[in-house]
Parts: structure tokens; C-alpha cells; sequence
């Protein structure tokens, strides 16, 4: 096991999944700070958490909101904002948070997708949501920090009875549909709250679907037979090599190799 955090932050708290993880690291005994907007939104959160007033795309609102804290979750999303959207939340939000701590190292749990390396999809081609949130997971693995990448399914699309959570690398699923695999909001949150204290999920890029059958108890036992990601790689361990660093953005470059030497 690695070292318990004590004190969490949640991005994106007031979301469908950030509620969720509130509540999770509520009930696993964390002190929980939620970044918002704006403390109005704060209101559905539960009173035992911390709001903190922060905007995901001004960095230096950031730096009061991350102080104190060892781990962050992250669970934003840019919600149809199209490609500016995606850019400046999906990955800028990231960015921006990393940039605020400095040399600080924390416990991270990052929430992608399930098909984030699926490129050429009508979605992708459209938003560029997951080249945006796949750059995003670059920066984490770039940043040093200890870290556990969840790339779950369907949210909520799951029936009744299943709940057996299935963990996937390589990231092959690619219809983008519900077929590439369903989980629940609830178990995407338990699964991320859980990471932060596990030595078994450090370093670990994992896609998060459920198949019929109970959930489980034993996370360590979940995450253990998992590929660690390559040390020093920016992409996770299985990942098809489609995005090349020599053709990225040069403001992308930039932040990889600004994060790389921090």
C-alpha cells in the first residue's frame, strides 16, 4: 500500500461523477475539498465537504484551491463546449492545476474515456475531446506525479445486476457506443477514490467497464494484475502510437517539456 492521503481535492465536483466522489471519500475518511465556480453550486454538494472557489482556465485562482492538498481527483469535462472547449478544459484544467502546484507532488486519479486514442471516430473528428483528454493524460505521466489514469464506459447504461467491474489496457474498444462497455456513476467514483491509496493502481492507465455479476470488494485484488505504464513513456502501456509528440501543437510540446522538467 502507498501512503493514505488525508486531504482530497475533487475537479469538476459539482458534476454527475464529481458528486459521486464527494461522497466516496466522504465515506472513505478523507477531508474533502471541492473546487466550484461559484459557492452557489456548492449547495448540492454534502456540508462535510470544503468549497473552494477556483476557475479551471485562470491558473492563478488555482493556487489557494490545491494548497494543503495530497490528492486531487479529477473528473471535469468540457460538456460540449467543441474543440476550444475541450482544449481549455479537458486539457487546459490539467494543465492549469498542475501549473498551480508547483513542485508540490500529490496523489492523482485522473477520469478520461473509454476510445480516448480512438482518433478518427466521428466524435473525435468533431470535438476533439479525446486528443484533448488524451493530451491531458500526457501531461499527468509527464508531471512525475504518482498517478492512476481511469478511462471508464457508458456511465449509467449498466442493468441492474451488472456490477462486476472489468478493468481493460490498450484501449481496443472502439465502437463508440454503449457496446464498447457500461458502468455506473456510482462505481466509476468508488473506483477512483480507491486508487489514491493503493500501491496496486500507482502508475496505472486502466478502461473501467462492469459485466454482470457483484461488485467487487477487494480493489487491490482489482488493480494488481494490471501493466504498470512505462516509466518516461507519455502514452499509456498497450496504447496504439498514433499521436506523435513531433506532430503536436508547438503549445502542447511546450507543456509536456515544461512539466517533464519540473
Amino acid at each position: 500500500m502507498s501512503n493514505h492521503p488525508n486531504t482530497v481535492l475533487v475537479v469538476g465536483a459539482t458534476g454527475s461523477i464529481g458528486q459521486q466522489v464527494v461522497a466516496e471519500a466522504i465515506r472513505e475518511g478523507y477531508a474533502v475539498r471541492a473546487l466550484v465556480r461559484d459557492l452557489g453550486r456548492a449547495r448540492r454538494l454534502p456540508t462535510q465537504a470544503q468549497p473552494v472557489v477556483g476557475d479551471l482556465t485562470r491558473p492563478e485562482t488555482l493556487v489557494a484551491a490545491v494548497d494543503g492538498v495530497d490528492a486531487i481527483v479529477f473528473t471535469h469535462g468540457s460538456d460540449g463546449g467543441g474543440k476550444v472547449g475541450s482544449e481549455n478544459i479537458d486539457y487546459g484544467g490539467v494543465r492549469n492545476v498542475l501549473a498551480a502546484l508547483g513542485n508540490r507532488k500529490v496523489r492523482i486519479a485522473l477520469m478520461t474515456a473509454i476510445g480516448v486514442t480512438y482518433r478518427t471516430g466521428a466524435y473525435n473528428r468533431s470535438t476533439e475531446a479525446h486528443d484533448w483528454k488524451r493530451r491531458g493524460e500526457r501531461l499527468v505521466r509527464a508531471s512525475g506525479m504518482p498517478y492512476t489514469i481511469v478511462r471508464p464506459g457508458w456511465f449509467d447504461y449498466n442493468d441492474a445486476d451488472q456490477h462486476r467491474l472489468v478493468l481493460l489496457q490498450g484501449d481496443t474498444r472502439k465502437a463508440g457506443n454503449s457496446s464498447d462497455g457500461v458502468v455506473a456513476r456510482r462505481q466509476i467514483a468508488e473506483t477512483l477514490v480507491r486508487s489514491l491509496a493503493s500501491g496496486a493502481a500507482e502508475g496505472k492507465t486502466f478502461e473501467l467497464v462492469a459485466e454482470r455479476g457483484p461488485a467487487p470488494q477487494d480493489f487491490e485484488a482489482l488493480f494488481a494484475p494490471l501493466d504498470a505504464d512505462t516509466p518516461g513513456a507519455l502514452d499509456a502501456v498497450r496504447d496504439t502510437p498514433n499521436m506523435p509528440l513531433d506532430q503536436e501543437p508547438e503549445r502542447v510540446r511546450e507543456a509536456m517539456q515544461r512539466f517533464a522538467a519540473a
